[in-house]
């Protein structure tokens, strides 16, 4: 059984909004992937962004600036 891993996750309203949030990420290099959303969480659709919590950025900040919509953002095991 794979051990969980403390992760950045962010969730968004639609599927348009978190294809937006990877093509952001992959241009700038930004560590992460697409992922279902974690059980635990609710959200308006299927996709999250998970990525390492050691990411050195203001991600909220780093997304307003983009122009990229979520619909949140926290800390999980996954």
């Amino acid at each position: 059984m794979r051990q969980k891993e403390l992760k950045s996750v962010v969730t968004f309203h639609t599927v348009t909004e978190a294809i937006a949030m990877e093509t952001a990420c992959m241009k700038e290099n930004i560590p992460g992937r697409i992922i279902p959303v974690p059980r635990e969480i609710k959200a308006g659709c299927g996709l999250s962004w998970s990525m390492p919590v050691s990411w050195e950025g203001d991600l909220s900040q780093w997304m307003e600036e983009k122009g990229l919509k979520w619909e949140s953002i926290g800390e999980y095991f996954i």
